[in-house]
């Protein structure tokens, strides 16, 4: 197997138009592309378990564009989360579900199937994609958050490989996939060709059905789960209680991933690990919290933004 050739694309970004002119920078991004004739290697994982849907019909989108190694949960972990495992061992075994598929069932999480497989199978040389999915159900808005699936294509990118999350507005386990094929198979061609920014994941959801009208690179809308709990007894009479809600969208705004998908767009969400409120520093930094120390008064640390970060 021949080396990759490293491309390097220069890209310019501004961050928005209330940044000065100063504040644009060139961010170098570094994208391995396989000289001709050489495949990818594409790491599959997800959350609702290997037996899924889902994941097989992701799994034969990316026969079509290299090696697929898929490492996946043994039973379903909706709504993990970021969760790994360190109070118990993890099992971890070679199956044979599909004809020439290299494929692995893992007693943990979303992530810990990340971690596995970076560590166990690619051994530390890191995979040339992550794809996380096709999930059950959408994780749309503030879904991210809570998402199995989600997670595992944030590890994937903590680990500096290319990485994208998919997910249907179905939660049935027989869901058809077929219209989500041909979208999945040109984004991953594209983040394959163009790299990422280091540190940026994309999220990609898909409305029910097969009447798409294209893909709308969009922003998280500001919604939420109305939560409550359904309380019921036990033969004992002991009280347990199952989680319920409604999600209540409060972004009226055009260009966010809920209004996308109403309008029957797959929405293309580019998310981040770096959870700093960057807009928050300056005004923190101007807080006196009037504690002295050996005499002298301790001063809030002057901590910067990444140059071109806007702080209001």
């Amino acid at each position: 197997m021949s080396s990759p050739t490293l491309l390097v694309r220069l890209d310019i970004f501004r961050p928005n138009a209330r940044s000065s002119a100063d504040h644009s920078k060139i961010i170098l991004i570094f994208t391995t592309m396989t000289k001709q004739g050489t495949k990818p290697n594409i790491l599959v994982v997800n959350d609702d378990g290997i037996t899924a849907t889902g994941i097989k019909n992701l799994m034969e989108v990316m026969q079509e564009l290299g090696n697929v190694v898929v490492v996946a949960p043994d039973s379903p972990q909706s709504g993990m989360g970021h969760a790994i495992t360190i109070g118990k061992p993890i099992r971890f075994d070679k199956v044979d579900l599909y004809p020439g598929v290299e494929m692995y069932k893992c007693s943990g999480t979303p992530v810990d199937c990340v971690k596995l497989g970076v560590n166990k199978i690619f051994k530390g040389k890191k995979p040339d994609l992550c794809v996380s999915g096709i999930n059950h159900g959408l994780n749309n808005s503030i879904n991210v958050l809570y998402s199995g699936t989600m997670s595992a294509a944030v590890e994937g990118a903590i680990e500096k490989i290319p990485s994208i999350g998919f997910s249907l507005d179905d939660f049935a386990a027989d869901a058809d996939f077929s219209h989500t094929k041909k979208y999945i198979k040109s984004i991953c061609e594209q983040v394959l060709a163009n790299g990422l920014p280091e540190g940026t994941l994309l999220n990609v959801n898909f409305p029910k059905g097969n009447q798409l009208k294209g893909i709308k690179i969009c922003r998280q809308a500001n919604a939420k789960w109305m939560e409550e709990f359904d309380e019921r007894r036990d033969p004992y009479q002991r009280p347990y209680y199952w989680l319920t809600g409604v999600f209540e969208n409060f972004d009226k705004g055009e260009d966010t991933d809920v209004w996308a998908l109403e309008h029957n767009f797959v929405s293309i969400v580019p998310v981040q690990f770096d959870l700093t409120a960057h807009h928050a520093i300056q005004a923190l930094n101007s807080w006196d919290f009037g504690i002295e120390t050996n005499n002298n008064k301790v001063t809030p640390n002057k901590t910067s933004a990444p140059d071109g970060a806007n702080l209001g």
